[in-house]
């Protein structure tokens, strides 16, 4: 990932992921989903949604109610 990005929500599920990505750019903050999961055993790992981390709080307060 790039130099001063950080992970603000991990989820098993690409659906939480994409709304995450949506929510965040609802609100003009650019955000990457990234695909950890192994490809010879897909249901291991996670997707992960980064942002810069100068948005790093306001993302984290807008994908609060989605971290179960």
């Amino acid at each position: 990932m790039e130099k001063d990005w950080v992970c603000v929500f991990r989820t098993e599920q690409s659906f939480q992921a994409e709304m995450a990505k949506e929510i965040l750019e609802n609100e003009e903050i650019n955000s990457v989903v990234l695909n950890e999961h192994d490809s010879n055993f897909p249901s291991i790992g996670d997707f992960e949604v980064w942002v810069h981390q100068d948005f790093e709080v306001k993302a984290t307060e807008l994908l609060k109610d989605l971290i179960l």
